[in-house]
């Protein structure tokens, strides 16, 4: 059967809020703390997200690299050194792409290394999601049997349905007066330094570097298998995809953008399965920024963040799913590896334990076998 590239329907739709969960903290982050302009920012990611889909014809979540948007928020950047530091990414990332570095890492990385990787955020992604939905316990929980009742009804999806939830609640408590009417608003040419290029390097940028080949390139990928395994994405492509939008939208206040497991399984846990869902939310994003960019950040604030908790749960449970491949012999022992240092220090290191983990075990297994071969000999 012929597998469609673009749908353009409720099921889509709801898959193009599956990571939303992640866009809003760090939205409201980067406009209220750090000043960015909510037209260059929205716009720029739904331009993204349109090109993306209609280039791969799938699902590909657009999402802020986290590590530079934490840093970033918890430090005051200017807006200046947000977008230096993304045209900082972008060059590291289409340098990987263009050399084939990403490939060949993708080729010494074992599975069990990247299924810790997945897991790990999953596990990540329940524990902050816990504590949202512990913000309102009775509307987190009447969300996550709304998903698991909705989430593959044709007429009625999950996320549609929350979405409409959260603003019915926004307006039920009077919140609509905080968000301004429709007022047309155009991103603004930007530009940075070239000192805040390796400044922002140094403070974020190499940090974020193993996150981003981990997760959002090569367990992207291998999700994109388990998924699609007739449209496989590679991972020089999605490092090519990473590093030319972030050469580009720095200059017209976009944010440092990158792809993600998390936000793959979101999109595709609600519904997501071809490229009509980038488009559609593409379409969500550039609207919002054109039109209500005066009153996003009181958008966001005022949508009840237990509904978005919900999701993120159960979008995590899911990506944990993906261990059932592994194999309980030599594969478990990196992958606990991994899971562990990740829950305990990041991602990055878990990464780096685990990948030793993996090739220490390969060696001794090889010289307990020389071992046993000489001594029969």
């Amino acid at each position: 059967m012929k597998i469609k590239s673009f749908e353009f329907n409720l099921r889509e739709l709801a898959g193009s809020m599956g990571d939303f969960g992640t866009l809003f903290p760090l939205a409201i982050g980067y406009i209220v703390i750090c000043g960015l302009n909510p037209a260059g920012f929205l716009v720029m990611m739904g331009l993204a997200n349109i090109i993306t889909g209609l280039v791969y014809r799938l699902p590909m979540p657009i999402e802020p690299m986290k590590v530079l948007a934490i840093v970033a928020i918890t430090q005051h950047w200017s807006p200046s050194m947000v977008y230096a530091s993304a045209f900082g990414t972008g060059i590291i990332w289409l340098f990987f792409g263009f050399t084939g570095i990403m490939n060949q890492l993708a080729k010494i990385i074992p599975n069990s290394v990247i299924r810790g990787i997945q897991v790990s955020l999953g596990l990540l992604l329940a524990i902050q999601a816990f504590k949202m939905i512990s913000t309102w316990w009775w509307l987190g929980l009447a969300a996550i049997i709304i998903v698991l009742v909705l989430r593959q009804n044709r007429y009625a999806p999950a996320a549609i349905v929350l979405m409409i939830l959260g603003i019915a609640i926004i307006f039920i408590k009077g919140k609509f007066t905080q968000i301004a009417p429709p007022n047309l608003s155009f991103p603004p040419f930007t530009t940075f330094r070239l000192e805040e290029v390796w400044q922002t390097f140094l403070l974020a940028g190499f940090a974020q570097i193993p996150l981003t080949a981990t997760n959002a390139v090569m367990a992207t990928s291998a999700l994109i298998k388990s998924y699609w395994p007739n449209k496989p994405v590679t991972e020089k492509q999605l490092s090519l995809n990473m590093g030319i939008m972030n050469l580009l939208l720095p200059f017209f206040g976009g944010m440092p953008l990158c792809h993600g497991a998390g936000g793959l399984a979101g999109q595709y846990y609600f519904g997501a399965r071809t490229g009509g869902t980038n488009i559609m939310e593409g379409v969500i994003e550039i609207s919002l920024g054109l039109f209500f960019a005066t009153s996003i950040a009181a958008l966001f604030t005022a949508f009840p963040i237990a509904v978005i908790g919900a999701m993120m749960f159960l979008v995590g449970i899911e990506l944990t799913k993906f261990a059932k491949d592994i194999r309980w012999g030599k594969d478990l022992i990196p992958l606990t590896a991994t899971v562990i240092v990740s829950l305990v220090t990041n991602m990055a290191c878990g990464f780096l334990v685990g990948l030793t983990t993996h090739y220490l075990t390969q060696i001794a297994k090889n010289l307990t076998k020389t071992t046993i071969k000489a001594i029969k000999d």
